[in-house]
């Protein structure tokens, strides 16, 4: 598994050994709830996957392969991506609060 592309939303665990759970240093967009954290560049589905089973926390993301944003979150017993969020960052972070809202995950 490489970096991101859009609609890769099955993947196996294929992280190196030793590799935290959990993506370090994340940005936040905390200006509304729920809080957004923002996928660094290059990050897997993965690494991403990972992060929102443990932290619980809704992550945008830039599909390497990808003309829009991505959003991945917690629904209970699985990861969900929400694809085709926008090429805007601050329209993307709108549009996928809203959709964690409209689905009672906010």
């Amino acid at each position: 598994m490489g970096a991101l592309s859009a609609g890769d939303t099955h993947v196996m665990d294929s992280r190196p050994a030793g590799r935290t759970p959990v993506l370090d240093d994340l940005e936040y967009d905390d200006t509304e709830s729920p809080a957004i954290g923002l996928a660094p560049v290059g990050a897997t589905w993965d690494e991403v996957r990972d992060h929102v089973k443990i932290a619980h926390s809704p992550l945008l993301v830039w599909p390497e392969d990808a003309a829009e944003y991505a959003g991945a979150y917690w629904a209970g017993t699985d990861v969900v991506i929400a694809d085709d969020l926008g090429p805007d960052q601050d329209e993307a972070i709108s549009e996928f609060r809203d959709l964690l809202r409209e689905r009672g995950e906010a």
